[in-house]
């Protein structure tokens, strides 16, 4: 039976995960059904779930009014994947260190926001993420980081917290734990299906 996907669709970039997402299934042979999500009662029939950057205060606010935010949690509970990207981290984290931002407290880290600089500070970089074979060509704008002297990376992506599984400049911008990988940069801004392979379709 063919896996359905969801995308968070309240804002953000959107239409690009939804094409990642068919591009990493089509990669992996997976006949995948992709659905934007904009209202509750969508979440619970999907298999697999994207939260997009975009602005993560604007973020936060709509998937509470519209009551997808505990379906999300409800997802993440049942262990499901979910992929968090940009934005997306910064509201799945459980400190964003911004009052305006009700995080979904799923994983177990503090954000930095802006960490790498603002909109005009944007850039490019091929990482070294672990599970892939060759550097990821990741889209940084106005990226977080996990912050400066936490510890809760160093765990093994299961019950003993988050793993990192990419650095840039020495600080944490990509982890997984449990069904979650988050990115701070942008994985649906490139041709590039692996990182959503490995969120979605790599045990």
């Amino acid at each position: 039976m063919a896996p359905t996907a969801g995308v968070v669709a309240v804002q953000g970039n959107v239409a690009e995960h939804v094409r990642a997402i068919e591009r990493a299934g089509a990669a992996n042979g997976v006949d995948v059904t992709v659905r934007e999500i904009r209202g509750s009662g969508t979440v619970p029939d999907c298999d697999l779930l994207a939260l997009p950057g975009g602005e993560s205060t604007t973020i936060s606010r709509l998937i509470h009014e519209a009551g997808i935010a505990p379906e999300i949690r409800a997802h993440v509970e049942a262990g499901k994947p979910l992929l968090a990207t940009c934005a997306g981290l910064i509201v799945a984290s459980r400190d964003a260190a911004d009052p305006r931002v009700e995080t979904l407290d799923l994983l177990d880290v503090r954000v930095e926001r802006n960490a790498f600089g603002r909109q005009r500070d944007s850039f490019e970089a091929d990482l070294d993420v672990a599970g892939l074979d060759e550097p990821f060509p990741a889209v940084f704008i106005r990226a977080p980081a996990i912050g400066e002297g936490n510890t809760d990376c160093e765990g093994d992506g299961d019950a003993g917290g988050p793993e990192t599984l990419a650095r840039w400049d020495g600080r944490p911008v990509a982890v997984r734990q449990g069904p979650i990988v988050a990115t701070a940069f942008h994985p649906e801004l490139t041709g590039d299906p692996r990182l959503h392979a490995l969120a979605f379709f790599e045990s």
